[in-house]
């Protein structure tokens, strides 16, 4: 066995629901590096690119936060102004 592999990054499966998965994404984005992250992340079979698995991973994850999913349907709000606004007769 090799000392690498004892004092390596343990290999880690992307996971868009982890914030610090997030956030290490995050930083490699800014400084175009993997090395503050302490681990590693494992590419799945179908997906040939990590950085591609990622991005698709995190657009599904926001598309689900902000639309909801269909098990769990979101409805938002409507929005309320704070202020009653005058009718304009024309």
């Amino acid at each position: 066995m090799s000392k690498l592999h004892l004092y390596g990054r343990p290999y880690v499966v992307f996971d868009a629901n982890n914030k610090d998965h997030r956030r290490w994404f995050a930083e490699f984005n800014k400084h175009r590096t993997w090395k503050n992250c302490p681990v590693r992340f494992v590419v799945n079979e179908d997906i040939g690119d990590l950085i591609t698995m990622i991005q698709r991973e995190l657009i599904q994850f926001y598309v689900d936060k902000e639309f909801g999913t269909e098990e769990q349907p979101r409805t938002r709000p409507k929005p309320f102004s704070q202020k009653r606004q005058k009718k304009v007769d024309n």
